[in-house]
């Protein structure tokens, strides 16, 4: 049997606005993928530390803050210092369109700023998350 999609739902920071990654993680679960949720106020090394133990293939950030290009950089380097890379990276929330290229020359894979519709971040993570076994 395949296992499912691994997701981990990140609030970087001092960002105090979960409802929507809420409403994210309930929609992945939906659709069938096992969703971690780390709550409000997490530090970097604290989404990069539970993305491993977890053991995710997925990555999710849900930033309101306008911190994305920072947060997303720290990560993404943070991933590869602990041989984490293999993990995809994805953004959600307040994201101005002139930061969506920004965000991919980081190596974020998919950018979804707020109001996306679920069924197209649903339909690109299962398009593009690398399933490790």
């Amino acid at each position: 049997m395949d296992r499912k999609i691994r997701v981990l739902v990140a609030k970087p920071g001092l960002d105090g606005h979960d409802r929507g990654a809420k409403v994210v993680a309930h929609a992945l679960r939906d659709a069938g993928m096992e969703v971690i949720y780390t709550g409000l106020h997490q530090s970097v090394d604290e989404i990069v530390a539970a993305a491993i133990q977890e053991d995710v293939d997925v990555v999710g950030l849900s930033i309101m803050s306008g911190a994305h290009l920072l947060i997303a950089e720290r990560l993404m380097t943070l991933l590869k210092e602990k041989g984490a890379a293999d993990r995809m990276v994805v953004v959600g929330g307040v994201i101005p369109q002139r930061d969506v290229d920004p965000l991919h020359r980081l190596g974020v894979a998919g950018v979804f700023p707020g109001g996306t519709p679920f069924t197209q971040f649903v339909d690109f993570i299962r398009a593009n998350a690398p399933v490790r076994n």
